[in-house]
């Protein structure tokens, strides 16, 4: 009976995030107070803390925990290392997705989309073009293509072009001596 009511209380608190918090936090307590390391409501509680009340030093705790339950829990590694992101946690980011990618049957798309961002906030713009190219190659529908490119265009606009040599200088000098 106890998993049973587990499980359901689980589902509800899935059914009602994002948009009925109070039944989200309701559920998910009663999840926790019958099994206070199921995975996927420490994930939920994860994106709650990070998400709706951004207080991502909680959020890291939850999504600690959930991956300390279960460690093959793909869903959580990609908000995880967002909620790191957010927080200017970029050393901790960078470890993370580096184990993400040894995880069998993680999404890598989400994964290297991650770091992309990562690569990003630290204004390696050329890498994060290179991290979004990886990311397309896993893409498996049009969306999420159609995401990274917008990516990759958006981070192109930030390079700074590179000057060219200007002629017009030598040009004058010429007009000068005449």
């Amino acid at each position: 009976m106890g998993t049973h009511l587990l499980n359901n209380y689980v589902l509800k608190a899935i059914d009602a995030f994002p948009y009925d918090l109070e039944e989200t936090v309701e559920n998910l307590n009663y999840a926790l107070s019958y099994e206070s390391n199921n995975a996927y409501a420490l994930f939920l509680m994860g994106r709650l803390q990070a998400e709706k009340i951004e207080d991502y030093e909680t959020a890291k705790l939850y999504f600690a925990e959930a991956l300390a339950s279960k460690m093959d829990f793909q869903k959580v590694y990609p908000r995880y290392i967002q909620t790191l992101l957010w927080n200017d946690d970029l050393d901790e980011a960078q470890k993370l997705i580096d184990f993400a990618l040894t995880v069998k049957g993680i999404d890598k798309g989400s994964i290297w989309d991650k770091q992309g961002q990562l690569f990003e906030i630290k204004q390696a713009y050329k890498k994060a073009i290179k991290a979004y190219k990886t990311a397309k190659t896993f893409g498996y529908n049009d969306s999420f293509i159609d995401y990274i490119n917008d990516e990759i265009s958006r981070i192109k606009s930030k390079l700074k072009p590179k000057k060219k040599k200007s002629t017009s200088k030598k040009k004058k000098r010429k007009k000068k001596k005449k």
